[in-house]
C-alpha cells in the first residue's frame, strides 16, 4: 500500500500555509507541469531545490524566476555553463550525481522525483530516507527496485504520492473502502496511435507516426512506450509495489478517450472510477496540494460533450509488450529490472531507426532469455544492485540488437 503517515497534516497546518518544494527533473514535461502549477500560487510555495539532466541555461533561467536556493545539473561538463548563468543570484549550483543527491536531501517537505531514468533512483531515494513527501513520477524507482525502494519508504515513514493519471485515480479510489475490500484494480490504457492498426501496418510504422499520441503530450520515450503498451505493462509493476496489489488483482482496460484513468472494484460490487481531462496537471496538482485540494488550470470535464466512453480488452496478439510485462510481474526476482533497461534500449534503437516497432517487444523479450540464461534472476536489494542489473540488461539487449533487427527484417 502507499506509504503514508498522518503526521503530514500537523505539519504544514493551515492550507495556505507555505510548503517548501523541490523539483527534480525541473525541465521535463512532468517538471514543466509542477512548476506551471507552482507559479500560480507563489504565495502558496517556496522553492527549495530545481535539478536538470543536460538543459543549464533553462534550469539557470527557472530558478531565477521561482527564487529557488539550490540548482543541480546532472552533466557535470554543464556545470560553468550553469555556475556563469546563476551568477550575482545568491543561488547555489552543483554537478553530477552528487549534486542531485544533495537537490534531494534540502530541506523541502515535498518532492517531485520526476527524474526520467535510473539516475533518478539515488537522488529519490535520499529524499525518502529522510522522510520526506515524495509525488513519484520515476518509474525506475518502482520497477526496476521497487521491493526495497517501498522498504526503504516504510522504514524511513516517508509519504510516497503517485504522479502517474492512472496510478494517482488508483490512490484516490482505494480511499472508499479497505484494502482487504478490494477484489480489483483497473489500469486503463488509451491504446496509443496504433489502437486500430493491423500488425502489418505497425511492422512498418515510423517514429513519427508512434510519436502521434491520440490524447497525451508527453516525452518522446514514454509516447513511444503508450504505442506499444509496454507504459501500461510497466504501470502494472508500478501499482503492484505502490499499492501492495497480487498480479490476479490487476487488469489493464482500452479507454481510447483517456477520460477514466483508473478502477476499483470491491467486494460488494462496486466500482470506484476516477475521471478527469487528459491533462498531467490534475494528478499533480492532487499531489502538490495533499492532503488538501488546491485551486488547477486543466480544462473542466463535459461529459454531455464527451457523449460516449468507451472500453475493450487489450489485444495481446498486436501488443505483445503488455503480456510481457505480466509475466515479468509474475516472475519478480531481477525481471522488472531486466525488462525496463532493455525496453529502453529498444525504443532508442527504434527511434534510431536501428529496429523496427514490432520488434521492440522482440528485443526486451530476448534480452529477458538472456539475462536468465545467464543467472540475473534475484531481486536487487539496493539501488547500486538495482543499477549492476540494469547495466547488464543494457549490454545484453545492444548485444542481441543485430540479431533482433535481422529477424524482424
Amino acid at each position: 500500500m502507499v506509504a503514508r503517515s498522518t503526521k503530514f497534516r500537523s505539519e504544514v497546518g493551515p492550507a495556505l500555509a507555505v510548503r517548501g518544494v523541490t523539483v527534480l527533473g525541473a525541465t521535463g514535461s512532468i517538471g514543466a507541469s509542477t512548476i506551471d502549477l507552482i507559479k500560480r500560487r507563489p504565495e502558496r510555495f517556496r522553492v527549495e531545490a530545481l535539478s536538470a539532466n543536460r538543459n543549464a541555461q533553462k534550469l539557470a533561467r527557472l530558478a531565477r524566476e521561482l527564487g529557488a536556493r539550490y540548482a543541480a545539473i546532472g552533466d557535470a561538463d554543464a556545470y560553468r555553463e550553469l555556475k556563469d548563468a546563476l551568477a550575482g543570484s545568491g543561488i547555489e549550483a552543483g554537478a553530477g550525481e552528487g549534486a542531485l543527491i544533495e537537490a534531494a536531501e534540502r530541506p523541502a517537505e515535498w518532492v517531485m522525483a520526476a527524474i526520467s531514468g535510473a539516475i533518478g533512483l539515488k537522488p529519490t531515494l535520499a529524499a525518502v530516507a529522510r522522510g520526506a513527501t515524495i509525488a513519484l513520477a520515476n518509474k525506475e524507482c518502482l520497477v526496476c527496485a521497487g521491493g526495497f525502494f517501498m522498504r526503504a519508504v516504510a522504514a524511513a515513514r516517508a509519504n510516497i504520492l503517485p504522479v502517474d493519471s492512472e496510478h494517482n485515480a488508483i490512490f484516490q479510489a482505494l480511499t472508499a473502502g479497505r484494502r482487504e475490500e478490494v477484489r480489483r484494480v483497473i489500469l486503463t490504457a488509451s491504446g496509443g496511435p496504433f489502437r486500430t492498426w493491423s500488425l502489418e501496418a505497425m511492422r512498418r510504422a515510423t517514429p513519427d507516426q508512434a510519436m502521434q499520441h491520440p490524447n497525451w503530450s508527453m516525452g518522446r520515450k514514454i509516447t513511444i512506450d503508450s504505442a506499444t503498451l509496454m507504459n501500461k505493462g510497466l504501470e502494472l509493476i508500478e501499482a503492484h509495489h505502490l499499492f501492495a496489489l497480487t498480479p490476479a488483482e490487476l487488469e489493464v482496460l482500452v479507454h481510447p478517450q483517456s477520460i477514466v484513468h483508473g478502477l476499483v472494484e470491491y467486494r460488494d460490487g462496486s466500482v470506484v472510477a476516477q475521471l478527469g481531462a487528459p491533462d498531467m496537471r490534475i494528478p499533480i496538482a492532487h499531489c502538490l496540494g495533499w492532503p488538501e485540494r488546491i485551486d488547477g488550470p486543466a480544462p473542466r470535464l463535459d461529459l454531455a460533450k464527451i457523449a460516449n466512453l468507451n472500453f475493450e480488452q487489450p489485444d495481446l496478439d498486436r501488443f505483445p509488450a503488455l503480456g510481457l510485462a505480466q509475466q515479468v510481474l509474475e516472475t519478480g526476482g531481477a525481471a522488472p529490472t531486466v525488462l525496463n533497461a532493455a525496453n529502453e534500449v529498444a525504443v532508442g534503437c527504434f527511434l534510431a531507426g536501428k529496429l523496427e516497432f514490432t520488434a521492440i517487444a522482440s528485443l526486451a523479450a530476448a534480452t529477458l532469455d538472456a539475462a536468465a540464461r545467464r543467472g540475473v534472476t534475484h531481486e536487487p536489494l539496493n539501488a547500486e544492485e538495482a543499477l549492476a542489473v540494469d547495466h547488464i540488461a543494457r549490454s545484453l539487449a545492444h548485444d542481441l540488437l543485430p540479431e533482433i533487427a535481422v529477424k524482424a527484417s
